[in-house]
């Protein structure tokens, strides 16, 4: 990392964040060309798990090459500054990099999708979802659907600080916060 001041080496502060963001971006490598996919996941175990169709170009790039890295993000506003040079967002990210597989137990990808599920509607259902539901379910192209797992073999995760006093809102203006700055 170029800029280890804004490194973040808080693992429960990782954790946290991992599981409270709902979408994240899932970067493959096809061929010569990136591909990058936003998705919903779960952090569970030191892994992301999400599900996706058995076929199609994400499952055709996994098999070609399994190495993936996925990243999580956060923007929590822009913090102003009179030089235009120091403007800059507060936010706070990860990214973990490893290897794809799909999830063969249907135990695990029980629960991981049961996780997923308590993420997003959560109390929503009363029952808890069935190994059946998940080894039989078919998407509306009638395409089987089939859970990953990324086990983390690297994560970073980096932090720029929301300054409260200097952040923006419509109709904060530069000379608003030049006449309010003492004299130097």
């Amino acid at each position: 990392m170029r800029r280890e001041e804004k490194q973040s080496v808080n693992r429960q502060k990782v954790n946290e964040f991992c599981h409270r963001i709902k979408a994240g971006y899932l970067g493959l490598a096809d061929g010569h060309l990136p591909y990058v996919v936003p998705l919903n996941y779960v952090w569970m175990n030191d892994c992301i798990y999400f599900h996706g169709a058995e076929e199609g170009r994400k499952q055709r790039i996994i098999e070609e090459n399994p190495q993936a890295c996925f990243t999580i993000a956060e923007d929590q506003g822009t913090i102003t500054n009179p030089v235009p040079a120091h403007t800059s967002t507060g936010y706070y990210s990860v990214m973990i990099f490893g290897k794809l597989e799909i999830v063969h137990d249907i135990e695990e990808a029980t629960k991981s999708m049961q996780v997923m599920l308590d993420k997003y509607v959560p109390g929503y259902f009363s029952d808890k979802l069935s190994k059946h539901h998940v080894s039989s379910y078919r998407s509306s192209k009638n395409s089987k659907t089939v859970v990953y797992r990324l086990r983390a073999e690297q994560v970073t995760a980096k932090e720029n600080k929301l300054i409260d006093e200097a952040l923006f809102y419509n109709g904060r203006t530069r000379e608003q916060d030049l006449e309010e700055r003492p004299s130097e």
